[in-house]
């Protein structure tokens, strides 16, 4: 009983000595009680309200209070021009981490200060309901409601308020009515963006629920599935197949097809011939396919283009128009020469047909996107649409000789050949079987010297002749282009298609191009070329060869037996051992081939498969490398004639299933590198003439593979003149300034300075240097290489660029190679290689760069070399300064040696350069060059040609921001991103106020970033981070000025580029007039044709042509003597909306 009462009255005193201490603590806090201060204990909170903060205590002494209504209460006290005031001065007098965050701090009040939004706006007092379209709820078969996941959301928000609401009713405790607001909260969270705080609400089968921001970002929100890509009606997909009698303009569209996409305009025709009532009716026709409804609709097709897309469309030749021609059927035919740009093949591919309606559209289709004006390539300016396979090998049997014509004479020949002076007479030669194709003659062509060729080789140069005379329309003419007496393999072709385009521009040579393709299947056809196992011929040498190898193998393994060599030294001799083996062998099996061989022939031709395959049908397969990019010592020593072991057929799969993974990750990052480069250059536009820049950069006239392809499409910067004996520039000018430098332009160039064309460098414009504002000049881009003409004004020359780099990406291998070193060796290859310079990172294996200039010391230190920089000049008392070292990797080449001078930014060794070292190092334009540079690097590897003004706009894109370090007297923020042309015109407006300039950093911003950094908030928000974006665009009250193209997509305005621009606003386009009905009902008797020719104004002799019928099927377009509004570029201003561009 004692112990009882004892312990009682121990808690007794604990609990009043903790209720004293309480009391102290409450009183405590309430003296140092500040503005704003946070207290977490809730209970001493209520403690504090009851005594100090309230009626029925001491007296009302503050206000507090938990949840959004307090915040609501603090943001509503605030001054925001007082708070920019003391954060100013913050900023000015502090340093590090303090004045960082009074910037960020500072940025976001300045954001309201400019936008008018109060801070207290931020806390919501009620929720917008979206409308009920747009969070359906549909009733399934079986009775039951599918109903869109916001109608959830919004049902907890609706439940949990009206909840609340009855507690407060009811007058519940406090803490109840706390935890129901609570849940209120998270309620409105979810529904705003669920997930971002705490656990994510679930709907059945535990998936997150879609919020109101799941809506609007990713691939499936709102900005990419439905304002940047619609579906549209009027298109159809099927099977595509070759169409090898079709022209190049045209494609051949299945009747059921053309039926359904041309219904209406069928319909209209029928209701115009009086052929049926009404539309009704004539609907009930076209159904019922009744014969006129074909006549009908061999009408409408008449010079209508359709657009034929392959996915996936990575560059503009993705998309292109054509004439379409009924076929039977149900597969779309495709001219063999588009394969290439649209990246088709014949086994199962899909192609979708789309119909231009208007006339604008169709006017723009036949002049802007008809296949044969869209030969070349816009990388590179070379033609895309040469013959291939089949085409090639016709071509190169019609051209063959198993002699080398040009060294031997007539006389030196036995049979004497016969001597021929026309095509006709080798042609009636050849039907009478007294020479072949193959046979050497003599021929006088166009009635020069008698040379010796062969009658193909005739054949081949007369069609071509013919077609190019009758394209270019002088029938008189013999000199269109010199007498090619060569085999013709891919490679000769290719170079003499792109020499006519340079002679006669790419629209003319369409007619020359379907020449080849029918040459090339006639003669393939004819040469009846074809592969037996026959053919493949394994040389007899090849066991010995083997056993010779073999035995040196075995030397090598003695010797690392006896400890004479490493393991890897004895891995790289063996491999260098079985590469040379291989070789030999292959050299043998070359020899052993007859140069009339099919499968050597088809190599030779450059029509299929390449001397490496040749090695693996009739050689040996050689060294095969493991997953991890190792390669095996032992070689597989069988071909596949001979057939592989089991063992060896193992050894091939493993590297087959590597090759198959890569090319899936390869296609994905293929793809989002492309999107991310779309994105960084979509607003680049040609916007003016010329930007006034004096700047340039110099470019070395001759490389090491000939001229510099690069100078090519520039405009130059200064004048070109030939130099005196002395070196001094002469009087002689080859080239003016602003002149387009085309291929003959370079090469006079080249002559005028043989003696020192070697070191000249010509000053070009270009992208990089280019001072617009918005988009780039005319003179800085130079030729749009496209069409081989200079660009116009309007051309979006950023997605340009963006397709020409992302397209042949998944071309590039993944692999980074391992070649066993440590640090420095493991180099990225490939395409992570391109990701990792155009998001600006830092790279593996990096190279130690030079900090200050000096003379280079080497020494060998444990942790491998050691570079030591003596520096030039000396400190403020005249001492020279001290020397600095710099710790190199182990196993690495170095670039410099003991006693070499070395200037900021010189790497010490081999590696890829950190851009944003180089870019405070060396400046802005050395970075620029050296990211091109290491671009072109990894796309030259794989044999990509990409001309470096693409790649150049990218990386100005890069380089475009720069941060802003103190602000001066300017209106720009420290820390702020801006343009540095914005920043040099504000620079410009305080300087002539003789007032303080700002200082900045120049920044490179990785693309990902710059896209994000970029004045569009649409274009922004559809990239990536939507929520984001669209936050702090509705904070700062940001105006989208629609300069960019994806901006006026996604709200369904004209982009402001091409025919997108105003000043084509008022080309009105319009059908011709109508053909009268009685023009295309089919005469049905002889009098009737003749009567209609008469119309016309032939006499039935004369071949009726598309040209007396006032019709044009593709090549050059139908404009009435006007230029193709292409060729307009009078106008200055240039964007489709009123902006700050709009010059008028």
């Amino acid at each position: 009983m004692y112990l009882d009462i004892e312990s009682r009255r121990q808690d007794t005193r604990e609990a009043a000595e903790e209720s004293r201490n309480r009391l102290a603590q409450t009183w405590d806090t309430f003296k140092a009680l500040e503005v704003k201060q946070i207290i977490n204990d809730e209970q001493l909170f209520r403690e504090l309200k009851d005594r100090f903060g309230s009626s029925y205590g001491f007296g009302v002494y503050f206000h507090g209070g938990m949840g959004a209504e307090a915040i609501r209460d603090l943001l509503r006290d605030l001054d925001l021009n007082a708070e920019a005031d003391s954060l100013r001065e913050t900023i000015r007098t502090s340093k590090g981490q303090k004045q960082q965050r009074a910037i960020k701090r500072l940025k976001v009040v300045n954001a309201f200060i400019k936008s008018e939004n109060r801070p207290e706006w931020m806390v919501l007092e009620a929720v917008p309901v979206i409308p009920p379209e747009l969070r359906p709820m549909v009733q399934l078969d079986g009775g039951r409601f599918a109903t869109s996941d916001l109608n959830d959301l919004y049902r907890r928000v609706i439940n949990r308020n009206n909840r609340l609401k009855r507690l407060l009713d009811l007058g519940a405790p406090e803490i109840i009515v706390n935890n129901e607001k609570r849940m209120l909260q998270e309620a409105v969270d979810a529904l705003f963006d669920n997930g971002r705080r705490g656990r994510a609400v679930t709907g059945p089968g535990n998936r997150a629920l879609k919020s109101l921001s799941d809506m609007l970002k990713g691939k499936q929100g709102r900005f990419r599935q439905n304002l940047l890509g619609k579906r549209v009606d009027y298109s159809g997909r099927s099977v595509i197949v070759s169409g090898p009698t079709l022209k190049l303009h045209q494609c051949g569209l299945p009747k059921l097809m053309a039926l359904e996409l041309f219904k209406p305009f069928i319909m209209s025709r029928l209701v115009e011939r009086k052929s049926v009532q009404n539309i009704k009716a004539a609907k009930k026709h076209v159904d019922s396919m009744v014969p006129e409804v074909w006549d009908v609709l061999e009408e409408v097709i008449a010079e209508h283009p359709v657009l034929l897309n392959r996915a996936p469309t990575l560059h503009r030749l993705g998309i292109q128009a054509f004439e379409p021609l009924l076929v039977e059927g149900k597969a779309i035919q495709v001219h063999p020469l588009v394969c290439h740009a649209f990246n088709a093949d014949f086994d199962g591919d899909q192609m979708a047909v789309h119909l231009p309606l208007s006339a604008e559209a169709q006017a723009e289709a036949r002049i802007l996107m008809l296949s044969s004006n869209n030969i070349l390539s816009p990388a590179n300016s070379r033609p895309l649409a040469t013959p291939s396979k089949d085409m090639v090998l016709g071509g190169y049997f019609l051209t063959y000789s198993d002699q080398d014509l040009d060294t031997l004479k007539s006389e030196d020949l036995d049979p004497r050949p016969q001597r021929f002076s026309s095509e006709e007479d080798v042609q009636f030669a050849l039907d009478a079987e007294q020479v072949k194709l193959q046979s050497p003659i003599e021929y006088r062509p166009n009635g020069g010297d008698v040379i010796l060729t062969t009658a193909g080789r005739v054949i081949f140069n007369e069609e071509v002749h013919r077609s190019l005379v009758e394209s270019l329309g002088d029938e008189n003419r013999n000199d269109v282009h010199p007498f090619i007496n060569k085999p013709m393999t891919k490679r000769e072709m290719d170079d003499f298609i792109m020499g006519l385009v340079q002679r006669y521009g790419a629209t003319r040579i369409a007619s020359v191009l379907d020449t080849l393709k029918a040459l090339g299947f006639k003669y393939a056809t004819q040469g009846g070329i074809t592969i037996s196992k026959n053919d493949i011929v394994v040389p007899e040498e090849k066991e010995e060869i083997l056993e010779e190898y073999e035995e040196k193998v075995q030397k090598v393994e003695q010797q690392y037996e006896s400890g004479l060599i490493t393991p890897s030294e004895r891995h790289e001799k063996i491999t260098e051992i079985w590469t040379e083996a291989t070789e030999k062998v292959a050299d043998a099996m070359d020899a052993n081939f007859k140069d009339t061989n099919p499968i050597k022939m088809m190599a030779n031709s450059g029509a299929r498969g390449s001397k490496n395959q040749i090695r693996q049908l009739a050689g040996m397969r050689g060294l095969m490398a493991n997953p991890k990019g190792e390669i095996l010592e032992r070689p597989i020593k069988a071909n596949f004639m001979e057939g592989l072991s089991v063992l060896e057929y193992f050894i091939s799969t493993h590297g087959a299933r590597k090759g198959g993974a890569d090319t899936a990750l390869r296609t994905a990052d293929s793809g989002y590198l492309t999107r991310r480069l779309v994105d960084v250059a979509q607003d680049v536009i040609i916007r003016e003439h010329d930007c006034g820049t004096s700047d340039s950069i110099e470019l070395p006239l001759i490389t090491r593979d000939g001229p510099n392809k690069s100078i090519l499409g520039r405009t130059l910067a200064e004048d070109v003149y030939k130099p005196l004996a002395s070196g001094r520039p002469g009087k002689t000018r080859l080239a003016e300034k602003g002149e387009e430098v085309t291929q003959p332009l370079l090469h006079e160039i080249a002559e005028g300075l043989t003696e020192t064309a070697d070191e000249t460098v010509i000053p070009v414009r270009t992208v990089l240097k280019c001072r617009s504002e918005f988009g780039v000049c005319q003179a800085c881009y130079g030729t749009f290489l496209a069409t081989g003409s200079m660009c116009e004004i309007g051309d979006a020359v950023g997605i340009i660029a963006a397709q020409s780099i992302g397209e042949p990406g998944t071309q590039l291998t993944m692999r980074t190679f391992h070649t066993g070193g440590t640090a420095g060796a493991d180099i990225t290859h490939g395409l992570p290689r391109v990701v990792e310079i155009f998001e600006a990172r830092n790279p593996k294996g990096v190279a130690t760069l030079v900090q200050q200039a000096g003379t280079v010391d080497i020494e060998e230190s444990e942790r491998g070399p050691k570079a030591v920089v003596l520096p030039d000049g000396v400190d403020e008392e005249g001492n020279a300064l001290e020397p600095v070292a710099y710790q190199l990797p182990r196993r690495t080449r170095l670039l410099v040696k003991k006693g070499d001078h070395v200037e900021p930014g010189d790497p010490f060794h081999e590696g890829s350069i950190n851009p944003s070292e180089l870019l405070a190092l060396k400046g802005s334009t050395r970075t620029e060059l050296y990211l091109v540079e290491e671009v072109q690097r990894v796309y030259k590897s794989q044999g990509v040609d990409i001309h470096d003004k693409h790649i150049e706009l990218i990386v100005r894109q890069m380089l475009k921001k720069v941060r802003v370090e103190t602000s001066g007297e300017t209106e720009l923020l420290p820390g702020q991103l801006v343009d540095r042309v914005v920043l040099e015109r504000e620079n410009a407006r305080v300087a002539e106020g003789k007032k303080e300039e700002a200082i900045y950093e120049p920044l490179i911003l990785g693309i990902t970033k710059a896209s994000l950094a970029t004045e569009s908030f649409l274009s922004a928000a559809s990239f990536q981070e939507t929520t984001k974006v669209l936050t702090d665009a509705s904070i700062e009250g940001k105006v989208d000025h629609l300069l960019g193209l994806k901006e006026n997509v996604i709200i369904g305005k004209l982009i402001p580029a091409a025919t997108g621009l105003k000043k084509y606003r008022t080309i009105e386009i319009g059908p011709s007039e109508k053909v009268p009905v009685e023009a295309y009902t089919r005469p049905a008797t002889e009098e009737q044709l003749l009567a209609a020719l008469e119309e016309i104004g032939s006499d039935g002799d004369v071949d009726i042509t598309l040209g007396n019928l006032d019709m044009s099927l593709g090549g050059e377009p139908e404009t009435n003597g006007e230029k193709p509004p292409r060729a307009s570029t009078e106008a200055e201003e240039v964007p489709e909306v009123d902006t700050p561009l709009d010059k008028e």
